[in-house]
């Protein structure tokens, strides 16, 4: 089984020793190494390769956000996990918008924060409190989304590319662009990878592999009935090359 490599920014020595003792216990991860501040975690990121890059709030979330399009640009193998004190719902979403690929509180349980690493290692988004997430999705806009944007979610959380959804879906790759645009304004998305991870909780989706093996069910059981034109309209001028 391969390992998940992990870097630490942590300034208390003594975390990290805690740290080292539980990863000890748990073979599948492996402690890369640890930093005191994110500004050196560049360099140990480039020499060391780690998977996931677990850090604390100490150098603040401007200082944060700048290191975490850094590594998108150019570390993208490295998947930044914030492990913080505590953080509200609205910053823990913006976190994740920002790129980072989970949150956790530095007061959750071990297996907790155990659990987070294995789906942040395993190219997921995690946040600890999903329900978070869910709350804020079903508070948004997301009710109002076509028949034909539904579709797409249904397919981004199967894990198709904007190529693959177009010809399932018979358009071309630049109409599923603007429908993902118009998914992220109504939902307050802004990461593909959050979308994916929970797009299954916006009202009126329910993905095929949640419905019977035996039902024969197509694309269109994965969404609410809506009339067809609705999805029609949503075409209408759109001409995007793709």
């Amino acid at each position: 089984m391969e390992r998940i490599q992990i870097l630490v920014s942590e300034a208390q020595p003594i975390v990290v020793e805690g740290l080292q003792k539980v990863f000890a216990d748990h073979p599948e991860f492996e402690l890369r190494g640890w930093v005191a501040k994110l500004s050196e975690a560049t360099d140990a990121v480039r020499a060391l390769q780690p998977r996931v890059l677990l850090t604390d709030q100490n150098a603040g979330m401007n200082s944060i956000s700048r290191f975490v399009n850094m590594l998108k640009n150019t570390q993208p193998a490295c998947h930044p996990v914030l492990w913080t004190t505590d953080l509200s719902e609205a910053d823990a979403l913006h976190a994740v918008q920002l790129g980072l690929r989970g949150v956790v509180r530095k007061t959750a349980s071990v297996s907790t924060l155990l659990d987070c690493l294995r789906e942040v290692g395993a190219g997921r988004v995690w946040l600890e409190d999903s329900s978070q997430i869910v709350g804020f999705l079903h508070r948004r806009e997301a009710s109002r989304l076509t028949t034909r944007e539904r579709e797409v979610v249904a397919l981004i959380c199967a894990g198709l590319k904007n190529k693959q959804i177009a010809e399932k879906l018979g358009i071309t790759s630049g109409t599923v662009k603007v429908h993902l645009m118009h998914i992220f304004e109504k939902t307050g998305l802004k990461d593909r990878f959050v979308l994916a991870a929970h797009g299954r909780n916006l009202p009126g989706i329910r993905l095929a592999a949640e419905l019977p093996a035996d039902s024969g069910a197509g694309l269109a059981d994965c969404v609410a009935p809506k009339a067809s034109a609705e999805a029609s309209r949503s075409e209408v001028g759109v001409k995007v090359g793709a």
